[in-house]
Parts: structure tokens; C-alpha cells; sequence
């Protein structure tokens, strides 16, 4: 009886991973795993005689005897040196390298959700989803984006240039909504993870297409009225320096 079980259990797995990414549940997506031909243990996988120097530079931060603790930093390598997301060799060769079981590493590629376990394009838009941003018009910004590009979240345009997917909050709500696009146009040499703030579905767009034309465009706010995160037309009120207390301490002042 369990063995029917589990033995239908793999079948709807696997039906599932047939079918395009866009129509998968997402959770299922991060927490199974079926061979590909483009994502197979088999497939030889290491990191590029150039990381294989910033491998030993991420190393020297930790004691030998806790090379462990640099499972994060050596997955964020891998994945800007695959362009954007860990295959199964990918994963196994960070394990060889912190000396640890394979499923150590798995653990965490699949508990984080800024790790990639299938393509994303070579600019990855990423929508912050989180209360503020929403009532700010995230959701519009992200329709904007997928009717621009033709593709569902997490579909891969056919170009290969790009990919939107969601993001939880990004720690910048005073500018929000917000948007994020990690370039792995360049790999590892020239990644870049930028934010832009105070976007308008129409703004994205010309993102989109400026990204498209190679252009490098200014991180930050996208509102030509504000100074970083500082109120639109300048600020009103703290417009000269603090007065410094009246003696050092200040318990007796």
C-alpha cells in the first residue's frame, strides 16, 4: 500500500516537471529535484580559473575548520558563473569544496529564494511584492513588465535577455514601489544586482529597453524630484546641522 503510494507520488512529481515552468506550483519547483539533460549530477561542473581564485579569497574568511560557513557565498559565485542559477553539479562541486554531504548544500540552495534552480534570463527582474510596495502599485508594475515581455513570472523570454519573478521586501519602502535586476549578462566578471526605486509601470518598460540596447542606467530612485530617499521637492523641515549638546555628558547637562 505505501509503496502504491509513494510510487504515484513520483509519477505526479514528474508529470509536474514536464510540464513549462510557469504552470508548476512554485513550491514544488524549489523542493524537487528531476535529472535533465541540462541539470544532472553527471554533467561536469567547476568553477573558472578566476574564481577558482575568489574561491580561495571567500575561504581565508573562515577557519579551516569551518569551511561550512562559506556554503552562501561560494552559491552566489556559482550561480553569476552559470548565468543566473545552480544545476545539481553546480551544488556538488561547492560540497566537494566545503567538505561536506551534498544534501548540506542543497538545504540551503533550496531554502533561499535568491537562489536560482532553473534559467532565469540574463537580466533577472525581480518585483518586491511586500505590503508597501504593493500599495504603492507593485502589482502593476509587474503587469506591466510581463505583457511587455510576453511571459508568465518565472518564464524565460525567448531570447533569453530576461525574466521576472517576485521578491520579498528589499529594505528600501520610503522609495517604494521597487524593482531589482541582477545582470548576469556578463557572468561573474560583471554581475551587478541593482535596485531602482520609485518606479512607474511606464518606467519599467524603458528599463526593459534600455537593458535590451546594453545602456547602463543610474541605480537608485527613478524620481527626478527626490535626492536618494529624501521627500519629493526637497526637504522641508532639519535643514541645518544638529546643535551639539551643551557639555559631554549629558546626564548632567
Amino acid at each position: 500500500m505505501l509503496a502504491r503510494l509513494a510510487a504515484n507520488r513520483l509519477l505526479e512529481i514528474r508529470q509536474l516537471f514536464r510540464q513549462p515552468l510557469s504552470s508548476r506550483s512554485f513550491s514544488t519547483a524549489l523542493n524537487y529535484h528531476i535529472d535533465s539533460p541540462e541539470n544532472k549530477p553527471e554533467l561536469p561542473w567547476e568553477f573558472t580559473v578566476a574564481n577558482k581564485e575568489k574561491v580561495k579569497e571567500i575561504l581565508s574568511h573562515y577557519p579551516s575548520n569551518y569551511k561550512q560557513s562559506a556554503v552562501i557565498p561560494l552559491l552566489d559565485l556559482a550561480q553569476q558563473q552559470h548565468g543566473g542559477w545552480l544545476t545539481v553539479s553546480s551544488m556538488n562541486a561547492v560540497a566537494k569544496i566545503i567538505e561536506v554531504a551534498p544534501i548540506r548544500v542543497y538545504e540551503v540552495a533550496t531554502f533561499y529564494s535568491m537562489f536560482n534552480r532553473s534559467k532565469v534570463g540574463k537580466y533577472h527582474l525581480l518585483v518586491c511584492g511586500t505590503t508597501p510596495c504593493m500599495i504603492r502599485g507593485s502589482r502593476e508594475i509587474e503587469d506591466a513588465l510581463l505583457k511587455h515581455l510576453g511571459v508568465k513570472r518565472n518564464e524565460v523570454t525567448k531570447d533569453g535577455l530576461f525574466s521576472v519573478g517576485e521578491m520579498e521586501c528589499m529594505g528600501c519602502c520610503v522609495n517604494a514601489p521597487m524593482i531589482t535586476v541582477a545582470d548576469y549578462s556578463n557572468g561573474s566578471k560583471g554581475y551587478t544586482y541593482n535596485y531602482y526605486e520609485d518606479v512607474t509601470p511606464k518606467r519599467v518598460v524603458e528599463i526593459v529597453e534600455m537593458l535590451r540596447r546594453g545602456e547602463k542606467l543610474p541605480p537608485g530612485t527613478q524620481n527626478p524630484q527626490r535626492i536618494k530617499c529624501g521627500p519629493e521637492g526637497g526637504n522641508t523641515t532639519l535643514l541645518s546641522e544638529p546643535k551639539p549638546p551643551p557639555c559631554r555628558d549629558l546626564d548632567t547637562c
